[in-house]
């Protein structure tokens, strides 16, 4: 009786996180949020994608992964200082772990580390809108 109580428990608690995970991620794409991988140190043979959600916030582009207990975004990235260095199309095995039909984008930031970007053709011409549009007045940070 004891062991089932304890399972019963479990169960709830399982059911709890999963649902509480679903309602997060509605309430996220519901938010004008673009499904988007993310992998950063890019250059260590140990890096590796990461699923998430972006979302555009004014100057910044926050991102949310997909399996975290965090309520707030795991990475933000300002407008400002973040600069395109290449693009990509997934190779090899990576075709699997990012959206499907994205392009992969190495982005550099004089604040922050390397980080590459993959998303589909829809996200990619938004964050490109959004990367290149600035404010009357602002000048954009350009590659050398």
């Amino acid at each position: 009786m004891q062991i089932a109580l304890i399972v019963l428990a479990l169960l709830i608690v399982l059911v709890v996180v999963v649902g509480w995970y679903g309602q997060r991620w509605i309430r996220m794409r519901r938010g004008g949020g673009v499904s988007v991988a993310l992998r950063w140190r890019p250059d260590s043979p140990r890096s590796s994608w990461h699923l998430g959600l972006g979302r555009y916030e004014g100057e910044k582009f926050v991102w949310y992964r997909v399996w975290s207990l965090r309520t707030g975004p795991d990475r933000v990235f300002q407008r400002e200082s973040m600069q395109i260095a290449d693009r990509r199309d997934p190779s090899g095995s990576e075709a699997y772990a990012v959206p499907e039909g994205s392009t992969v984008l190495r982005c550099e930031s004089s604040d922050q580390e390397a980080i590459e970007i993959a998303m589909g053709p829809g996200a990619l011409t938004g964050f490109l809108s959004w990367l290149e549009s600035a404010p009357p007045g602002r000048r954009l940070p350009r590659a050398s």
